[in-house]
């Protein structure tokens, strides 16, 4: 002969528990959620960021460097003595 036993029934006490924990836990599970997708966000903002640099350096490196103007030649820019540093001699 078998005896079934039936399980007590739960307490005001543990009920009250039991929703405490079903309602942290929900709670817990949704900030979880709401942290994963803002890392995912970040990330692919961030792996884009790094692939427009990466695009912007190669072009940079591929342009030939801009050429500065040729400086005149000393004999047009013709500087007096005094303007060289030397001073002119006083009569």
């Amino acid at each position: 002969m078998s005896a079934i036993t039936a399980q007590p029934a739960k307490t005001r006490a543990e009920a009250k528990s039991d929703i405490t924990d079903r309602t942290a836990r929900a709670i817990i599970d949704a900030e979880v959620g709401k942290r994963d997708a803002k890392t995912e966000r970040l990330r692919k903002a961030r792996e884009a960021s790094e692939k427009r640099e990466a695009r912007k350096a190669l072009m940079a490196a591929a342009s030939p460097a801009k050429k500065k103007p040729a400086r005149k030649p000393a004999s047009v820019k013709a500087k007096s003595p005094a303007a060289k540093g030397k001073a002119s001699p006083k009569t």
